[in-house]
């Protein structure tokens, strides 16, 4: 019986973070620019953000995450028209964390984080989910264990497109 609802929870599973994907993936191919942190300096010295993180890869972002939203609102009427962008402005909150934290641990933009770098999205798009649902764990383990090959495969895919300049 537990195996026969493994495929209907990936299905669900991928419906709910498809937005936050779109979002986290946007800035790759749209961004660009100004950085959000306008090189501003923390604390530390060291940038908030980093130049990979820019005022239109993060709007790209959550225009993306946003327009998937309302197009799944439209097919599946499950979730809330809304719920898009807060799962994308969620994600792209997740992954400007993760780069706070690679700064103050001296990582320079582009640098490996691993765990970090895979689900700091992740987390965001949850947390900002939270407002408005509450999706259960079987959800929440199936988008992590998920999350860790797509992101692999789609930051390989980039980079042999050369829309990163490295593979993670």
């Amino acid at each position: 019986m537990l195996l026969e609802q493994i495929p209907i929870l990936i299905v669900e599973a991928l419906k709910f973070i498809f937005p936050a994907y779109c979002a986290n993936a946007a800035p790759v191919i749209f961004g660009g620019g100004t950085p959000l942190d306008l090189d501003t300096k923390f604390l530390d010295g060291q940038p908030v953000f980093g130049r990979n993180k820019t005022f239109r890869g993060f709007f790209a972002g959550l225009i993306l995450g946003s327009l998937v939203g309302i197009v799944e609102h439209t097919v599946f009427q499950q979730y809330p028209i809304f719920y898009g962008f807060f799962l994308a402005l969620g994600a792209l909150t997740g992954d400007l964390a993760g780069s706070f934290i690679k700064r103050r641990i001296g990582l320079s933009p582009g640098a490996p984080l691993p765990i970090i770098d895979q689900v700091d999205f992740v987390f965001g798009a949850f947390l900002f989910a939270f407002l408005f649902a509450f999706p259960s764990w079987e959800i929440f383990l199936a988008v992590l264990l998920l999350t860790l090959p797509i992101h692999f495969l789609t930051n390989v895919f980039a980079y042999i497109l050369g829309m990163k300049d490295k593979p993670w």
